[in-house]
């Protein structure tokens, strides 16, 4: 079968970049590697400073996903709570319509996320009134946690796709 994004790719994690709370003055890390044919994101948040959340994007890559009712990831978790962050050009700068999921600690399971349940956001803050996402308009997806607990996280990944 072929994901979206698939870890098995052998290039995949040279694909991600890190953005963390460092970027405001924060001490959290985070970074994605691929262990064993999985997406790892991990690292440890920190409520120091004004910090408190860690962050991963990859490359831009144009996904035309119109005639999709969502994306679906299959993912591990920790118990702690993610957000998936949609980029496209219908939000200024550093905006994404986000959507939040919480995975059971320790198994495998498909998330399926809905479009409507993306809203916009820009620095932790909702966004007033934008255009619904599009679809069609998506070229850029990123991984974060803010969840405003301090200490050590664990995500894995087999894969992002349509539904």
């Amino acid at each position: 079968m072929t994901y979206l994004i698939d870890f098995q790719d052998p290039g995949e994690a040279n694909r991600w970049r890190a953005i963390n709370d460092a970027v405001m003055g924060g001490v959290s890390r985070g970074g994605l590697t691929v262990e064993d044919g999985t997406g790892v994101f991990s690292g440890e948040t920190s409520l120091e400073n004004n910090g408190g959340f860690a962050s991963v994007r990859r490359d831009p890559e144009a996904f035309d996903l119109a005639r999709q009712a969502g994306i679906a990831l299959r993912v591990r978790g920790d118990g702690r709570t993610y957000q998936l962050r949609l980029y496209t050009d219908q939000l200024p700068r550093g905006a994404a319509y986000r959507a939040e999921f919480q995975p059971t600690a320790d198994q495998w399971q498909r998330i399926t996320l809905p479009w409507h349940a993306f809203e916009p956001m820009f620095r932790g803050r909702r966004l007033g009134e934008v255009a619904p996402l599009d679809p069609a308009r998506i070229d850029q997806v990123g991984l974060m946690i803010v969840d405003r607990q301090a200490g050590p996280f664990r995500l894995e990944l087999a894969w992002l796709d349509a539904p």
